[in-house]
C-alpha cells in the first residue's frame, strides 16, 4: 500500500484531481480561497498519497464523473445577476457567501469591496460587471487565481495586483468587466489584503498533517521548524523597525529643536536690528556700554 501510495504521480492524474476539486467548490464544499490552494498543490504534488490527501475529506474515493453545473435560475436569454449597489455611501461583501451567477456591481460616489476569498463558487468561474462614477471598485482574491480584467476607463484607473498561477494550469478564474468614469477598479490578492479570520498556517499545517498520515514525516518537522524561523523573523524585523522608529524619532527631535533655535536667533537679530533703527531714528545714537566698574574692597 505504501509503494503505491509513493507512486509518483502523472499529469493526468493531478488534472484529474483538480476537477474534483472544482466539483466539490460547486457543490459548496470548498471556498474559493480552498479551492485555489488545493489546486496549487495538486500541482505541485509528487506522489499518489500526496494527490489522495488533498480530497481526503472530500466524498468518494474515486474521481468523480463530468459534472455539469445546473444553469441559473430565471431561464431565458438574459443573465441573472446579483447586484450590489453603492450610491453616495458604502457596500461590502465579505466572509461566507454563495455566488452562483454574475455579479453586477455598481458605485457612484460610493465604494464598493467584494472579498470573494471565502465565497461559495457555484461555477466554474467568477463573472463580474462594475459600473463606477466617482467610486471606488476593490475586489479581493486569493493569490493564485487567474484574472481577466476588461473594460472601458474615462478618466480613472483599473489596477490588478495579485499573484496569479502560473500558465498552462487549471486555476480558478475571476472575470471583471469595467465600465469606470471617474473612479478606480482594483483588485488585490491575499498578500496585499488583511488576512481572513483563519490562522496564517492553517493550510500548511493541514497539508502537513495530510503528508505525515502518508508517511512524510520529517516534513511536518520542517514545517514546525519554518514556522519557529518566521517568527523569529517577524520578531527580529519588528525589533529592527522598533529601533528604527526611536532612531527617526531622536533625530527628529534633535531637527526641531535645532530648527527653534535658529529661530529664536533671527528674532533676536530682528529686535536687535527695530531697536538700532528707532534710535537712529529719534537722532540718539544708541548709548555706548558702561565701563565695567572697579571692585570695592
Amino acid at each position: 500500500m505504501s509503494d503505491l501510495g509513493g507512486m509518483r504521480a502523472s499529469d493526468a492524474e493531478r488534472e484529474a484531481v483538480v476537477e474534483r476539486l472544482r466539483e466539490a467548490s460547486v457543490d459548496g464544499r470548498l471556498t474559493l480561497a480552498e479551492l485555489t490552494e488545493r489546486t496549487e498543490a495538486a500541482y505541485l504534488a509528487r506522489t499518489h498519497a500526496e494527490l489522495a490527501q488533498l480530497t481526503a475529506d472530500l466524498p468518494g474515493g474515486a474521481p468523480a464523473p463530468a459534472h455539469h453545473p445546473p444553469a441559473p435560475a430565471g431561464g431565458g436569454g438574459g443573465k441573472v445577476r446579483k447586484w450590489i449597489v453603492a450610491v453616495m455611501g458604502d457596500a461590502k461583501r465579505q466572509g461566507t457567501w454563495r455566488i452562483d451567477q454574475e455579479i453586477g456591481a455598481v458605485c457612484v460616489m460610493g465604494d464598493v469591496t467584494l472579498d470573494l476569498r471565502e465565497a461559495e463558487v457555484r461555477s466554474n468561474a467568477i463573472d463580474i460587471v462594475a459600473t463606477c462614477v466617482m467610486g471606488d471598485l476593490k475586489i479581493i482574491v486569493p493569490d493564485g487565481v487567474d484574472v481577466e480584467l476588461s473594460g472601458m476607463t474615462i478618466m480613472g484607473d483599473k489596477k490588478v495586483e495579485v499573484v496569479e498561477a502560473p500558465p498552462n494550469r487549471n486555476a480558478p478564474v475571476v472575470r471583471v468587466r469595467a465600465y469606470v468614469v471617474m473612479g478606480d477598479v482594483k483588485i488585490i490578492g491575499d498578500s496585499r489584503a488583511k488576512p481572513i479570520k483563519r490562522g496564517w498556517f492553517a493550510w500548511s499545517e493541514w497539508w502537513q498533517e495530510r503528508r505525515a498520515e502518508a508517511g512524510y514525516g520529517p516534513r511536518r518537522e520542517f514545517s514546525h521548524d519554518m514556522r519557529h524561523d518566521m517568527r523569529q523573523v517577524n520578531h527580529d524585523v519588528r525589533q529592527a523597525l522598533g529601533e528604527a522608529r526611536d532612531a527617526f524619532r531622536e533625530m527628529h527631535r534633535e531637527v526641531r529643536e535645532s530648527h527653534r533655535e535658529v529661530r529664536r536667533e533671527e528674532r533676536e537679530a530682528r529686535r536687535e536690528a527695530r531697536d538700532a533703527w528707532r534710535a537712529s531714528r529719534d537722532g540718539y545714537p544708541p548709548e555706548p556700554p558702561e565701563p565695567p566698574r572697579a571692585p570695592r574692597w
